[in-house]
């Protein structure tokens, strides 16, 4: 691949990107995923365990911004391709020259980073309502671990995107696939009250790892050696992400551009 080349998919990434925030500063069904849903629950998670001190505070903070990560993948991200066929821009998308996966990226990316002000909001609402002010043990460590977590959540967005147009049946669970991955990832309550069978199923969420480090990195409950693991646990999720999703959407321009299965339907 040329430098040219990659210039041009930075681009169009780039644009897409863009064009993303756009609309979903003015989709009242994302801002409610994003600042409404994790505030209500940061606001009971605060009520429940304000009296326990400023370790459970940042608990909370990170835990409900956790949240709106996943609703955001889960129910923005997951439906980037769906809302293109809706709209009927799917055709000109899977005829452009620039590959479909380095668009629906730039798309997931956005969503992913609009999400993080759920995590802000959070931290507002601490000091503000409850007079906590929540700290960070290792800063440098948490910026880091949450880098790598947008990556793992935008590669993740890769997956479920094309799965979800390809299969509406399988969009349909999106609701009740929501909560269950909050339980299993331990955004809010350790996996350790869980019961034992459930632990494998934590293990290959790639969102159950980014909570590890980032609860990790904000409290200063673990070692570098730990720390490093769930870095390296993200890094390797998403590329398998990466190489599954282009299985996925090979077989989505297929369908798109020789059976004409997915085009306005």
């Amino acid at each position: 691949m040329s430098l040219r080349t990659i210039r041009l998919y930075a681009r169009a990434m780039f644009l897409a990107f863009e064009m993303t925030l756009r609309q979903n500063f003015t989709d009242m069904f994302v801002l409610f995923g994003i600042f409404v849903q994790p505030l209500i629950i940061a606001l009971l998670a605060f009520w429940m365990l304000q009296e326990r001190g400023s370790d459970y505070i940042i608990f909370v903070v990170v835990g409900s911004g956790m949240t709106g990560l996943w609703t955001t993948v889960l129910f923005s991200s997951g439906s980037n391709i769906t809302r293109e066929r809706w709209t009927g821009t799917l055709e000109l998308l899977v005829g452009a020259p620039v590959p479909i996966q380095v668009v629906i990226f730039g798309k997931n990316l956005a969503d992913v980073l609009q999400s993080l002000g759920s995590m802000l909001l959070s931290y507002t609402l601490a000091i503000l309502i409850f007079g906590q002010i929540p700290e960070i043990i290792q800063p440098e460590l948490f910026a880091v671990s949450l880098m790598i977590a947008v990556i793992s959540y935008v590669c993740f967005g890769l997956i479920v995107s094309p799965v979800f147009v390809m299969n509406p049946n399988v969009q349909r669970l999106q609701n009740g696939l929501e909560f269950p991955i909050y339980i299993l990832s331990g955004f809010l309550f350790p996996i350790a009250l869980l019961p034992n069978w459930t632990t494998p199923l934590s293990y290959i969420l790639a969102p159950y790892w980014a909570a590890r480090a980032l609860h990790a990195t904000s409290s200063g409950g673990a070692d570098f050696k730990e720390i490093a693991l769930t870095w390296g646990m993200m890094i390797l999720f998403s590329l398998v992400y990466l190489i599954a999703s282009g299985k996925l959407f090979k077989t989505l321009l297929y369908k798109a551009r020789v059976e004409a299965s997915l085009l306005r339907q």
